[in-house]
């Protein structure tokens, strides 16, 4: 301890130069330290700036913070072998823990050297926080919830949470254009990686079930990558959509060995976004074949039935025939019989007015004037009118006087009225 008074003070320089000795001295050789990289930065240089936390329980203001480099000497070395042991790059939101030793400038502060990094430590701490969701979404009730769906027999209506640019979506599209099935696609275009991966997957996944009823499956897609590129996948708030989604859904995420948590909670996995198009397009193909073979049965069901029932047809087609048979016969004598019956009425009708007629005729007959005269009448013309009444003659008038046989002339001598 240095006991200093106004007249024996310290420059701002002499202070910096004892904290560095007193801190070279305390931290001479190299110590493993344990942190959280909240960022990295590999400069033009070939020098990789880390910056350092340790989070409190809250997850909120760190509890601390120290900047960290790794020199362009060893950070090539530091992050293959990390890499290779890990399946993932160094990158923010890991845990690490470094082989470092404590750096003091006078100008530039504390700062700490990394010479070296454990990468078992980070695959523990991966396999901690990956096994924590996946015992919060047990805890929450909703890891089976999306395989208890019921995907439709006919799963035509894809909503593709992919990104548009990705060679995986094309190769997914190019697969569904050949399989020779209607199947139609609308790509909800997602950032796949990187620190906008899971918002941009969260938004997508808010999308599609904003327009459930315009789909039967949502299909989660992205190609090949590293195990730091896929790691997007057991986040928790994607599985957690994922787990909860309205929908089924399919995933086609490139692992060749690790199964990510929202592999694990939906409800169909498949390894690539090739296998999710032709595992599609096959259960079309199944559906076709389900199809055929029920119209198959139902042929082969008509077709016994007619045959079991052919005889009873027949039966019921002969006793009809009887049965009409008998009905024409019956209707064809009482036809006979209405027949006969018109005629006679016929005949009587007829024979009524031709006496009728006769009768009329006779009445005819006997006013017939050459008969009235052969009863001993005469009709008597004056001139060119016959005379009905006395009154129309005068005595002297010559009137002509018609007999049944001949005529003759006569002088009226006298006329006499009644």
């Amino acid at each position: 301890m240095i006991a200093t008074t106004p007249e024996n003070h310290l420059t701002l320089f002499d202070l910096q130069r004892i904290v560095r000795a007193t801190l070279e001295e305390r931290f001479a050789l190299p110590l493993w330290i344990s942190a959280e990289i909240s960022e990295i930065k590999v400069n033009y240089s070939g020098h990789c700036y880390i910056n350092l936390v340790e989070k409190g329980s809250g997850e909120g203001t760190p509890r601390a913070e120290a900047r960290a480099v790794i020199w362009r000497s060893a950070y090539t070395r530091l992050a293959s072998y990390f890499e290779s042991q890990t399946g993932t790059r160094l990158a923010a939101g890991i845990r690490i823990l470094a082989k470092v030793m404590v750096i003091y400038h006078e100008v530039y502060g504390f700062s700490l050297q990394i010479t070296d990094i454990d990468p078992s430590y980070t695959l523990g701490d991966v396999e901690r926080r990956r096994q924590q969701t996946i015992r919060t979404l047990h805890e929450d009730g909703v890891w089976d919830m999306n395989r208890e769906l019921r995907l439709p027999r006919l799963t035509a209506r894809i909503a593709v949470v992919s990104s548009a640019t990705a060679a995986g979506y094309r190769d997914f599209m190019r697969e569904i254009g050949s399989c020779g099935y209607a199947l139609h696609a609308t790509l909800f275009d997602s950032v796949m990686q990187g620190a906008a991966a899971e918002d941009s997957i969260v938004a997508s996944l808010e999308a599609v079930a904003a327009r459930e009823e315009e789909f039967d499956a949502v299909v989660i897609i992205r190609g090949g990558g590293s195990t730091s590129d896929l790691s997007v996948f057991d986040s928790y708030r994607i599985a957690s959509h994922t787990a909860q989604f309205p929908l089924p859904v399919i995933t086609g995420i490139g692992h060749d060995k690790d199964v990510s948590i929202v592999d694990m909670v939906a409800h169909t996995s498949l390894k690539t976004p090739t296998a999710v198009a032709v595992w599609l397009g096959e259960r079309m193909a199944a559906e076709e074949e389900r199809l055929a073979g029920a119209a198959r049965e139902l042929r082969s069901a008509a077709a016994e039935m007619l045959n079991e029932h052919k005889g009873a047809v027949e039966r019921a087609a002969a006793e009809l025939q009887r049965s009409i048979i008998r009905n024409i016969v019956g209707e064809s004598a009482r036809l006979d019989m209405r027949t006969a019956d018109l005629y006679r009425q016929a005949r009587h009708l007829v024979e009524a007015q031709r006496r009728r007629l006769d009768a009329a005729q006779q009445i005819a007959d006997s006013r017939k004037v050459e008969n009235i005269l052969r009863l001993g009448f005469a009709v008597v013309r004056a001139g060119s009118h016959a005379v009905v009444a006395a009154g129309e003659l005068r005595p002297g008038s010559m009137v002509d006087i018609t007999f049944a046989e001949g005529r003759a002339t006569a002088e009226v001598v006298e006329a006499k009225h009644r």
